[in-house]
């Protein structure tokens, strides 16, 4: 649909180029049939008519409306400097700080439709998995663009590819090269050190070592904590979250415990307390050697320009010895 979009828009060019010159050459035409000389002010329309077609061949290639679904590529815009183009993001937004005074169009899983369609967006950026809300735009012929959630490669080729998407392309270069350059930065710094079994933790209930969510040897996370030199204590297991069994904790035996934490979930009063929960199993190295982190920071959870940020937390945590220097 975003194809037969473009190619209406495409069209919509030349009816106006071929109207503006056969009206032009309508009023310099004389009635005897001899041609005469175009007048200022028939030059002037058709110098307007030509412009009005113009801006539509760009707004066709470069869209001035564009609604974000997603946090990681309502970041990516603000990178690229495509961030005056966003008319709304999702309610889980919370960067860059100007995200706050945009309308808020509900989430991955609850999108509000509605209120989505009534900000006359352009493009409108989705995950790959919303079928039903992707079917909704297609029938109301609004041009979607589809996020899927991978690895870490992956960011910094959707950052290109939706840079060319919204006429942003060299801008998008740039700040996904330097994001790359931004890593490989911090994989070589920590090059050649020993590299601790990690236990990465997304979450678990407050207070207890009941359903422990970690990562396994899938995503952009498990990528980053390799990236950072460490060693995915359940890398072996192919799947992006895992659900972990204090026993399964007593066998892998992690070095490190990194735990993260998004938003408000965690107060600063709450971090000892919860750092404390560790205590439960003395045995593991992790806990024994006082290697139980608990971070902070929403850059962790969005896969986009400030996951530069997480890899570089990681490896001052897993390896202090040589940021110290």
């Amino acid at each position: 649909m975003a194809a037969v979009s473009k190619i209406l828009k495409h069209a919509a060019v030349a009816v106006a180029l071929i109207a503006a010159t056969a009206s032009l050459k309508a009023r310099t035409t004389s009635e005897s049939g001899a041609d005469l000389p175009p007048s200022r002010e028939a030059l002037r329309r058709t110098a307007v008519a030509l412009a009005e077609a113009g801006q539509v061949g760009r707004d066709a290639v470069r869209p001035q409306r564009i609604i974000s679904l997603v946090p990681a590529t309502t970041e990516m815009l603000f990178a690229m400097g495509a961030g005056n183009r966003i008319a709304g993001v999702s309610d889980y937004d919370r960067f860059p700080p100007e995200v706050s005074r945009l309308p808020k169009v509900g989430g991955l899983l609850d999108p509000n439709v509605e209120r989505l369609i009534s900000l006359k967006p352009d493009l409108v950026i989705v995950y790959d998995t919303q079928t039903d809300l992707k079917q909704q735009l297609d029938r109301a012929r609004i041009p979607i663009f589809r996020y899927a959630h991978r690895g870490l490669p992956d960011i910094t080729e959707t950052m290109r590819s939706l840079g060319d998407r919204v006429g942003s392309k060299a801008e998008a270069e740039a700040a996904a090269s330097r994001m790359e350059s931004q890593l490989a930065a911090v994989r070589t710094r920590v090059a050649g050190r020993p590299r601790p079994a990690t236990l990465l933790i997304f979450g678990r209930d407050p207070g207890a070592l009941r359903h422990i969510d970690a990562s396994g040897g899938l995503g952009f996370l498990h990528d980053v904590l390799e990236l950072a030199g460490g060693r995915d204590v359940l890398g072996d297991l192919k799947q992006q979250s895992v659900d972990v069994s204090t026993e399964m904790v007593l066998r892998r035996a992690p070095e490190v415990i990194l735990e993260l934490h998004y938003g408000e979930s965690l107060k600063t009063e709450r971090l000892d307390d919860e750092r404390n929960v560790w205590k439960a199993l003395p045995s593991v190295p992790a806990v024994k050697n006082n290697r139980v982190y608990l971070l902070r920071g929403d850059e962790f959870v969005v896969p986009g320009p400030r996951i530069v940020m997480a890899a570089e937390r990681f490896a001052r945590t897993l390896h202090p010895e040589v940021y110290a220097r």
